[in-house]
């Protein structure tokens, strides 16, 4: 005979959709074979009733016959050979009615029997283990969603313990329940052959031990036949015998095995997370908005399909696509006072969900599955081993920092430098991991064992703590090149002030600046740290784009929490799957103590398009560098414009000097004719000084003649 189809009771457990409508089409066929064995009964009933009427109608006619020579007909009523021929009839039809007797007899233990066993008992008690079953589930619905709903405060501890009892009673009811509804399905496989085969074999053994004595030659012929039957029915029944043995005994080893799974939430040193899953199955609650300010949750059950996140109600057929978890980011976040809940971001950042796991284990291992199926790791050959590979990696290298000054005090040198510009231009293009980004080392990108800061740390609270510390030590540099010290006067009337919503995800050192790949390398080694080390927390600020320079700006306060000069901004680019992230690399000089480059890359969400921020950066960089060269422009006219004025003057002074040698020559002239009366009639005379001052004229006006 063909196998027998059986339910999963090793699944029972986990109570999944899948097993769900596998227990629907054995529920169904129990129908279907309860409205069968209904109809068989009530034939197997009218032969069973016919073969009494007969033995009785039989009976009664042999009676008949033999008080027929006790009747008195008025005519023929003395005629002897038809009462004997009547007699011997009524012997034989006696004979024949102990036979139909015994035959009915034989089907009433033969068919009957192992019947209406089967439809009294067997489908009777499918129909109970149903209703104990549905019983049970509406209890364990119950006790979860009354765990759903209980809040994170300490003071309800008491109500935890009381509804996680709930839990722990409901669900082991629910699976012993269901284990034992299944293995009576199970059982109903093997029942239902026997079922049908008893009834008819002792039917056939009935009728042939009836017509034995007149039908030698068909006994003959269905012998063989229905001892084959016979041997079968044996071999099922040894078979159902230990296959029962062998449920009990599984039954056991899983009650044995799945105890500390009735917890909801079980201890995470007995039962480890684990972080290498590529698939992963599952109830969540998913929340549902039902308003501006009102949602509701509901309790599905979800499963991973390649790169897509399905959820299948617990009447459904199959599941619908919830999001697509291709390049997607996850992290655990806090809802309405509910515990376990991580949000699920798609890639282009338009759709959004938010989940809730039934314990701390099984969130951590959604949100591990969820960032290796985002990394696509599930489309290589051994997935699980790679996802190993790439957590342990991620461990190795990722560091989470709350404090960077408190970790990390050997990245911050004690001499304050001036940033200074390495490149005049910005690339300012939406990167993502581009084809060549695989075939390039990381260690290329970023430096090995690098630390990540995950928050804003202001540079001037810094300052003033080591101050704080040593007030003879000198005021340190920051380790990320940000000014903290005093402030550049700007100017008040920049061409481009450009305000934007960002959320600050981290910040790391890194190597590479002449390429976006390190931007894209930065976001998914950040973007990691944050799901492995769930954190989740993010430092909302208002991001002013000038021609000047780039400041965070506290949206509270209004106080400038970070600044960075624009000419030490070497690059900017945004993802090119989720268009929200984008990062800007800083370079400064004297970032460390042997003054060498610091290059920095920071990585942010934004409300808006980050390829828009890139280009109003871009933007900013292109202004900037036409107003340094129209300053350049106008400094080298006003220069140019006071050599001219200089070499006016010397030229008036030159003249001038002319003007004086003429007239002293003039005077020398008039000085040298001796014999000359003055004006008045009277002679000059020089004295020696006169003279000597004529001489002293004389070399002049040959010393201003030459000089000319």
């Amino acid at each position: 005979m063909p196998g027998i189809d059986k339910l999963p009771i090793e699944e029972t457990l986990e109570d999944s959709p899948q097993t769900r409508s596998l227990l629907g089409v054995f529920e169904e066929d129990t129908e279907a074979i309860s409205s069968y064995f209904s109809q068989l009964f009530k034939a197997m009933h009218r032969i069973y009733d016919a073969q009494n009427e007969l033995s009785a109608a039989t009976h009664l006619t042999s009676k008949l016959l033999k008080d027929y020579e006790k009747q008195r007909f008025p005519l023929g009523g003395d005629d002897e050979v038809m009462s004997s021929t009547l007699q011997q009839f009524a012997k034989v039809i006696d004979e024949l009615s102990s036979c139909h007797a015994v035959l009915s007899t034989q089907l009433a233990d033969a068919m009957m029997f192992p019947i209406t066993q089967f439809q009294e008992r067997d489908l009777r008690e499918i129909v109970i283990l149903k209703e104990v079953f549905q019983i049970a589930s509406d209890d364990h619905d119950s006790a979860i969603t009354r765990y759903s709903r209980l809040s994170k405060r300490k003071e309800n501890e008491k109500v935890k313990n009381e509804v996680m009892e709930d839990v722990y009673t409901s669900r082991k009811k629910q699976h012993e329940t269901i284990m034992h509804y299944f293995a009576s399905l199970n059982m109903l496989q093997y029942k239902k052959k026997m079922a049908l085969l008893e009834p008819l074999l002792g039917y056939m053994q009935a009728q042939i031990s009836f017509f034995k004595l007149g039908s030698e030659n068909l006994t003959q012929q269905w012998e063989e036949f229905l001892t084959n039957i016979g041997t079968s029915v044996q071999n099922v029944r040894r078979e159902m015998d230990h296959d029962a043995e062998a449920t009990e005994q599984m039954i056991q080893d899983l009650k044995a095995a799945s105890d500390p799974l009735y917890m909801p939430d079980p201890d995470p040193n007995k039962i480890p997370v684990n972080r290498n899953l590529t698939r992963k199955t599952g109830y969540l609650n998913t929340r549902y908005k039902t308003g501006l300010v009102s949602s509701s949750w509901e309790r599905q059950y979800f499963f991973t399909q390649g790169g897509n996140l399905m959820s299948q109600s617990r009447g459904a057929v199959a599941g619908g696509l919830v999001l697509d978890i291709d390049n997607c980011s996850v992290m655990a976040v806090d809802c309405e006072d509910r515990r376990f809940c991580f949000q699920i971001t798609a890639f282009d950042g338009k759709k959004a969900v938010i989940l809730q796991a039934e314990s701390r284990k099984d969130c951590e291992e959604w949100i591990a599955t969820i960032n290796n199926i985002s990394k696509r790791i599930y489309l290589s050959e051994n997935p699980e081993e790679i996802a190993a590979r790439v957590n342990q990696s991620a461990l190795e290298a990722v560091t989470p920092s709350p404090s960077f000054q408190q970790r990390h005090e050997s990245f911050r040198p004690s001499t304050q430098s001036r940033p200074k510009a390495c490149r005049s231009g910005s690339q300012c293009s939406a990167g993502s991991e581009s084809p060549a980004l695989s075939s390039l080392s990381l260690d290329s990108l970023v430096a090995p064992d690098t630390p990540i800061q995950f928050d804003i740390i202001s540079p001037v609270s810094e300052e003033h703590s080591s101050q704080a510390k040593s007030g003879a030590q000198g005021r340190r540099t920051n380790p990320f090149g940000e000014s903290g010290g005093s402030k550049s006067e700007e100017s008040e009337d920049s061409i481009l002030h450009q305000l934007y919503i960002v959320r600050f995800l981290g910040c790391m050192e890194v190597k590479a600046t002449e390429s976006a790949d390190v931007i894209s390398e930065t976001m998914r080694q950040i973007l990691a740290a944050r799901a492995i080390h769930n954190i989740f927390r993010m430092t909302e600020s208002h991001l002013l784009v000038t021609c000047e320079c780039l400041k965070l700006i506290d949206p509270q306060t209004q106080v400038t929490r970070l600044k960075f000069p624009l000419s030490s901004v070497v690059l900017c680019a945004s993802h090119q799957e989720n268009k929200r992230l984008f990062g800007f690399v800083l370079k400064t000089t004297g970032g460390r103590e042997d003054g060498r480059h610091l290059t920095v890359c920071y990585v942010f969400e934004s409300n808006n398009d980050g390829e828009k921020i890139c280009d109003s950066v871009g933007l900013a960089k292109q202004i900037a560098l036409h107003s340094e060269m129209d300053r350049k422009s106008t400094q080298k006219q006003r220069e140019l414009d006071k050599a001219k004025e200089k070499q006016q003057e010397e030229l008036q002074k030159q003249k001038q000097i002319e003007k004086d040698l003429e007239e002293q020559s003039r005077l020398i002239a008039a000085s040298s004719r001796p014999g000359q009366p003055a004006a008045d009639g009277q002679f000059l005379v020089l004295s020696n000084s006169q003279s000597e001052d004529s001489d002293a004229g004389e070399e002049g006006l040959k010393k201003g003649e030459s000089e000319a």
